[in-house]
């Protein structure tokens, strides 16, 4: 199987078997008819991927690289926050009038700091540092500004990263404040390991660990049986990921230019309901 299908069949299990019920509490998510959206949650999840290994893709069901990969050069590469940039329909649900998710995402990666070496983004700041200082231990980028919350119509989930290299290695952790464990935990996995590939690759690195620390791993009470039929189905190997070589600027990067190579899953699992 994959070691991904490994990680998330053993999370899965520990949360319905040790999870936390929000039974009885008063939560803000709701599903679509009004009816509160309660969870059975884990508190400090922490799952370790191998890149240089293989690629981090569940089998368990199809995970869409394209999309995926459209959504992290969305907020990491075109910095913006405009819905209608985006190829998929994701985020329509959080969109306020002006057709934006607000100071949140790729807002906050686009704004510029006075850095050391001058004024640029984070994004900016992480890859110049790369290049020039890249056993620095102050690598990292931060989209949880609490200056501009109160003008994010979403807070953000998957809120930092830290980069590490050891040797030759480009290693990361992505901290989570919080996971909808069905919808988003392997989209988030293979948009951020794709991210280490390509900021390797520009960067004269090999792509090494993607660390991924989740506060609140939570299942969805109306998730629970659609995860209950997931850990029963059959697994595959993990398929091969390609990424265009030709790329030298991560700013030239397209969703096309990655790939996966024998890709073997179960059915795509349709209809998830998604709370708001």
């Amino acid at each position: 199987m994959s070691k991904a299908d490994d990680i998330f069949i053993g999370m899965c299990a520990d949360i319905l078997r040790n999870g936390y019920s929000s039974e009885g509490q008063t939560v803000r998510a709701r599903w679509a008819d009004g009816a509160p959206a309660h969870t059975i949650k884990r508190f400090g999840v922490v799952n370790r991927y191998n890149l240089a290994e293989e690629f981090p893709a569940l089998t368990l069901r199809p995970t869409p690289l394209g999309l995926c990969v459209d959504e992290l050069l969305w907020i990491w590469q075109k910095k913006s926050n405009r819905v209608a940039d985006l190829r998929g329909r994701i985020w329509d649900a959080w969109a306020d009038e002006n057709g934006t998710i607000g100071k949140a995402y790729g807002y906050q990666m686009g704004l510029r700091y006075k850095f050391g070496h001058g004024e640029t983004d984070q994004v900016d700041n992480v890859l110049w540092q790369l290049k020039n200082t890249p056993y620095s231990r102050r690598i990292l980028t931060n989209m949880f500004n609490f200056r501009d919350l109160h003008e994010m119509t979403l807070e953000p989930c998957a809120y930092s990263m830290t980069f590490n290299v050891t040797e030759r290695s480009l290693n990361a952790v992505l901290h989570q404040r919080s996971q909808d464990i069905l919808t988003a935990n392997n989209w988030n996995v293979v948009q951020y390991a794709t991210l280490v590939f390509m900021f390797a690759q520009v960067c004269g690195l090999l792509p090494g660990e993607l660390v991924h620390v989740i506060a609140d791993a939570h299942i969805y009470d109306r998730h629970v049986p659609i995860i209950e039929e997931m850990l029963t189905r059959r697994t595959y190997p993990a398929p091969k990921f390609r990424l265009n070589e030709a790329v030298r600027d991560f700013y030239d990067f397209t969703p096309e230019d990655v790939a996966f190579e024998d890709y073997e899953t179960n059915p795509q699992i349709r209809g998830i309901p998604v709370a708001v």
